[in-house]
């Protein structure tokens, strides 16, 4: 190697570091400013919702095992047989347009992180929900607490990802009915971005929202704090265990993500139309209970919809259909007046790799255009969401960077137009030495912290890395530089107080 060479990868190296040390600043969202993208006219949206109604009021949807909500159910004047319920036409509908907001504020432990759900505001939430973590060094495995406290830790670093999430892994070294004492304790304590709150157990919701009253001061002033996910029983059902959680989130002024879970062809008919209208249907009865338990507690239009191989049943990710359902049920949520939760950065393949930027691309985009409020698994999903990988957890943030300038849309201010600049540059001169261009050129272009656009030869001697082992080494480099925010002593103990004695409050259990 050349002293030339070794001093240009030196200052590359080091103009990377500059740049890796100026992401310390955040923004809490994306505030969007393009016009979302609609694929449907008002004939097709009133045709969708019109079918929905009709789901609603002759199929009905079951809430299963759960009598309180039944009795709610009767008393707002909706057809109750068994579990099934069905409900007049409109009910729903009214419901959440009486007193669900349209808009509301997410808490975070550092005031300064709060974030607007709705509106024009879009939210990375990272990765949720993966039994196994992956990464270049260790390969794929069962995730462990020590995982999940180092993702949470990589998602506070990280500038584009606006929310701590939830489940952002399973530790499986946990006992399941005590994992998430573990899980919501290390969002409080590893970061103070927002958090979601455990769904798997109506007391396990409980412990979400005590566990965050005490980080918060001892009081949470009726203040929401905690954005959850629940999830329907697709197709049209309800059950006890996301019913529960839900009506402790509601009771407690806390939002829930209200999401049907539909691979269309299994959990719906085949079609977008179809599969929208279920899905409509399913979203607008589980956020009518919530206001039913508690009136004007903020719910979240959510879907998960994709596709599937219909040769041999694998979910599949990436595809147009997709895409357009996205488009679709953002443009009803927004019909309804609440925000909305959908996209991510989807894909099938085993490793961050090709397909799985493609993939995750077809899912991204439609996500930003459609203008999708709460993005959940914005990143770091791989192999169905099976598996969380490090390494594409920080190309898919580094994505997300990318985003916030095209959220941005064109600037059109005089500095934008530029006028100035045409009228005082010589004919067939170029723009690189212009004032112009000399006061712009540090912002004018989103640059990447994982793309390497140099030429073959350096890229060569600088180890010929492909993206995901550069990730790799930014992530092992993030982990070594973490510090941890800010925390009372004396809440903390209380916190690990709490935990001790919910831990030994009964056994362990694997349900």
């Amino acid at each position: 190697m050349t002293e030339r060479t070794r001093r240009r990868g030196g200052g590359r190296a080091a103009r990377q570091a500059q740049r890796t040390a100026a992401d310390t600043t955040f923004n809490t969202h994306l505030q969007r400013s393009l016009t979302p993208v609609s694929v449907l006219d008002e004939a097709g949206l009133a045709q969708i919702e019109e079918n929905a109604e009709t789901i609603l009021s002759e199929v009905g949807v079951a809430f299963q095992d759960f009598p309180r909500a039944l009795e709610l159910w009767r008393d707002a004047g909706a057809d109750v047989e068994g579990e099934l319920v069905r409900f007049p036409r409109g009910l729903c509908r009214d419901i959440v347009q009486t007193t669900a907001p349209s808009t509301y504020v997410q808490h975070a432990r550092n005031p300064a992180r709060s974030v607007p759900i709705g509106g024009d505001a879009t939210v990375f939430v990272p990765n949720y929900g993966s039994p196994f973590v992956s990464d270049l060094d260790d390969g794929r495995r069962y995730a462990t607490l020590k995982d999940f406290e180092q993702v949470v830790k990589l998602v506070w670093m990280l500038p584009h990802l606006h929310h701590s999430g939830g489940t952002v892994c399973e530790p499986t070294d946990v006992p399941v009915n005590k994992r998430h004492l573990d899980m919501v304790y290390a969002h409080l304590r590893y970061s103070d971005k927002p958090l979601m709150g455990s769904v798997t157990a109506a007391q396990r919701a409980a412990d979400s929202v005590e566990m965050c009253r005490i980080a918060f001061g001892g009081d949470l002033a009726d203040r929401t704090v905690l954005t959850s996910l629940i999830n329907a029983s697709s197709p049209l059902r309800w059950d006890a265990t996301m019913l529960g959680a839900a009506e402790v989130y509601a009771q407690h002024n806390q939002a829930c993500v209200i999401s049907p879970f539909i691979l269309a062809g299994a959990m719906s008919p085949v079609t977008v139309a179809a599969l929208s209208a279920q899905a409509l249907a399913e979203a607008l009865s589980g956020m009518a209970f919530c206001q039913l338990v508690r009136p004007g507690s903020p719910v979240v239009f959510g879907t998960f919809a994709s596709s599937m191989s219909m040769a041999t049943g694998a979910p599949t990710f990436g595809t147009p259909e997709a895409g357009l359902a996205i488009y679709v049920m953002a443009e009803l949520a927004r019909r309804v007046g609440v925000p909305f939760r959908s996209g991510g950065q989807f894909t099938s393949s085993k490793a961050p790799d090709a397909q799985a930027a493609y993939e995750s691309a077809s899912t991204l985009l439609p996500t930003m255009s459609a203008g999708v409020n709460f993005v959940l698994h914005a990143a770091g999903w791989l192999e169905g969401g099976l598996t969380l990988s490090y390494e594409k957890l920080i190309m898919d943030a580094d994505q997300l960077g990318m985003m916030e300038v095209y959220a941005r849309g064109v600037d059109m201010t005089p500095n934008g137009q530029a006028v100035e600049a045409f009228v005082t540059n010589p004919h067939g001169d170029h723009f690189l030495g212009h004032s112009h261009t000399l006061a712009n050129f540090e912002t004018a272009f989103c640059q990447s912290t994982i793309a390497d656009n140099n030429s073959f030869e350096q890229w060569s001697d600088e180890g010929s890395l492909d993206a995901a082992q550069r990730a790799n080494r930014q992530m092992r480099q993030m982990l070594a530089d973490y510090e941890a925010p800010p925390i009372d002593d004396a809440i903390d103990a209380e916190l690990r107080d709490y935990i001790a004695r919910r831990k030994a409050s009964e056994p362990d259990a694997i349900v």
